[in-house]
């Protein structure tokens, strides 16, 4: 499986504060059968050098291949809607078009639609993170369909899935997955405790609602074609 939304980074934001946690959130991951992340941390109030994101990218693979642990991590971000076009081009997922974009947590902008067209306009491919966590999203789940019609993709949390994030948003993810509005199924980890990266239990509860091609299609096929700068095949 590949997790394209994961927090791995240390010192970054509020994911791992240490390297060795790290480290111990990729063992984690690889157990649950993840052998490709990418390291999203938040980029909105702050800009982190997309350099230094590739640094320690670089740097926590070289750990991972001492401890002969066959994951690989690659360089992404979790970048808010609200920044400029021009500057998002640094944040891709693994030097593609594709970009995790994020709305505000407390609702979506009225002019949603035209921030994802003008980071289209880019040349960008926008992936929507997690916005079944989202109150606008949780309130009224069609105005999703909307966005997607942006050439945009959804992601959605394996945890929203499990209950994790509560009942309200565990309806809106899988209201969303019946459907048809999910592209991707991702982690969102932040450390090895709490919000761990684990896939399969979300996977098993997308199973019931959309069969289990269609779920392994969330986080093996779909996320490979991501990496790779390849179209998602439509659902």
């Amino acid at each position: 499986m590949i997790d394209l939304h994961c927090h791995i980074l240390p010192r970054m934001d509020d994911g791992p504060s240490k390297m060795e946690e790290s480290a111990k959130m990729a063992e984690m991951a690889y157990r649950d059968g993840i052998t490709v992340i990418a390291a999203t941390p938040h980029v909105k109030d702050h800009f982190y050098r997309a350099g230094l994101i590739q640094e320690k990218v670089d740097e926590l693979n070289k750990i991972l291949t001492q401890r002969s642990l066959p994951l690989k991590v690659l360089k992404g971000a979790d970048v808010s809607v609200l920044l400029p076009p021009s500057r998002m081009k640094e944040y891709t997922i693994n030097a593609t078009n594709y970009i995790l974009l994020e709305f505000p947590h407390t609702h979506v902008p009225q002019n949603a639609g035209e921030l994802l067209f003008n980071a289209v306009l880019q040349g960008l491919q926008p992936i929507i993170t997690h916005p079944e966590r989202n109150p606008s999203i949780v309130k009224n789940p069609h105005m999703l369909n909307e966005l997607i019609g942006v050439n945009s993709l959804v992601q959605i949390t394996a945890g929203s899935l499990t209950g994790y994030f509560g009942p309200e948003v565990q309806e809106c993810a899988l209201y969303l997955l019946k459907h048809d509005m999910v592209h991707i199924i991702a982690t969102d980890a932040h450390s090895t405790s709490g919000r761990i990266p684990v896939l399969s239990l979300g996977v098993k509860a997308a199973e019931k609602i959309v069969g289990r091609d269609r779920a392994l299609q969330m986080v093996e096929a779909n996320p490979e074609a991501v990496i790779a700068g390849r179209p998602v095949n439509a659902l």
